[in-house]
This record gives structure tokens, C-alpha cells and sequence, in this order.
């Protein structure tokens, strides 16, 4: 079995993760420094996960993929509308993510960078980390050999993937409710609950 090199300092806090792949194999786990230059070498992808980084840490992403200014500002402020970007070559994506706490739906987001070489994924607020998808897909190489596209993919497929059981949870719940008054009239409360579950439902959809 091949051996991953592991050429990172010590652990900076916002970066989850920051590897290499080639052929669709980890190769290496690299300092955010060292991203731009294995992202130039051919058949190289390099792939970033950052938690809720603080403006220093993407400012040194951007200066390894000369990431455009406006996008790294977005980066840096959630609360952005689902978008897709075009800067030359590259791409800003924002995509809302969701997750059920305490009965309500909550909202992330998931800011993406992908450029030739490299994929850059930035969480912010409520969202289940992706190291599932890096762990799935590495066992998969001739998939993750088709390089930062398919990387894209795999993110955004599984951020809608898990759309899924909130909305089915918020359905389940809604229609208890609206059976409820076929046998007794609705309270303040139901009321209240099904006007909330009706309004998270649709900024889901």
C-alpha cells in the first residue's frame, strides 16, 4: 500500500483538510502554501476543506490560486444567496445546506472554489462535514481521477443528498398535523407549528 505523504506544519485552525491526488489517489497532505504549486503540476488535483475560516487563512488560499477578490469577500461573509460565479477560468459556487436542530430547520452554506487543479470547499454555520465524501471517493480512484469536476459533483450531490431527510421529516410532521384536524379542531400551537414547518419547507425547496 502506498504511503501518504504528509508534508503539513502543525495544525491551523478553519482547515479541515488540504491534500493531493493524483490518478485519483492521495498522494499527499500539503501546507496551504504548497497548494498552488502541485495544483499547476499536470494530472494533480488538490483538494481544501476550511470550517468557518477567518480572513487571514483565505487570504492565503486566494494567493495560491489567484482566487478573485469579490469571491474571497463573499467567502468571508455568509449569509449569501445560492449563486454560481464565473472569475476567467474559475468558479465561485454558494449552496445553501440544512439541517433538522430542535425541531427547526437550520441553514449553512458551502462556499466552493474550483479552478484547473484545485477545489476549495468553505463551511459556514449548520452543515455535516464532508470528510464522508473524501473518505467514499478515495476508495473509488478511477472516480476521483476525473479530477476537480467530479469532486464538485460529489460535494453538491451529497449536499442534496441530505436535504432529503429533513424534508421527509417536515412532511411526516406537517401531514400529522393536518390529520389531527380531521379528529379535533387545531390549537394555537398546531397552528404556529404547521405556519413555521410550512415556511422552512418551501425556503427548502
Amino acid at each position: 500500500m502506498e504511503q501518504v505523504r504528509n508534508l503539513t506544519p502543525a495544525p491551523t485552525s478553519g482547515i479541515i483538510a488540504s491534500s493531493v491526488y493524483l490518478g485519483g489517489k492521495r498522494v499527499a497532505d500539503i501546507a496551504i502554501e504548497q497548494a498552488g504549486e502541485w495544483a499547476a503540476k499536470p494530472g494533480h488535483v488538490v483538494w481544501i476543506g476550511l470550517l468557518e475560516p477567518d480572513r487571514n487563512l483565505l487570504l492565503r488560499v486566494q494567493a495560491q490560486f489567484h482566487l478573485h477578490d469579490l469571491a474571497i469577500e463573499d467567502a468571508e461573509h455568509p449569509h449569501q444567496r445560492p449563486k454560481i460565479e464565473q472569475y476567467g477560468d474559475a468558479l465561485f459556487i454558494v449552496a445553501r445546506t440544512a439541517q433538522l436542530i430542535d425541531g427547526r430547520v437550520t441553514f449553512g452554506e458551502t462556499h466552493l472554489f474550483v479552478g484547473t487543479g484545485y477545489l476549495v470547499s468553505v463551511r459556514h454555520g449548520p452543515s455535516t462535514s464532508y470528510a464522508a465524501v473524501r473518505q467514499h471517493w478515495e476508495t473509488c480512484p478511477h472516480s476521483l481521477a476525473k479530477g476537480e469536476d467530479f469532486v464538485l459533483y460529489a460535494i453538491l450531490d451529497f449536499i442534496v443528498d441530505n436535504y432529503m431527510p429533513v424534508l421527509e421529516q417536515i412532511e411526516d410532521e406537517v401531514e400529522a398535523i393536518e390529520d389531527k384536524v380531521l379528529l379535533k379542531p387545531m390549537t394555537g400551537s398546531d397552528i404556529e407549528r404547521l405556519y413555521m414547518l410550512r415556511r422552512d419547507l418551501l425556503r427548502l425547496r
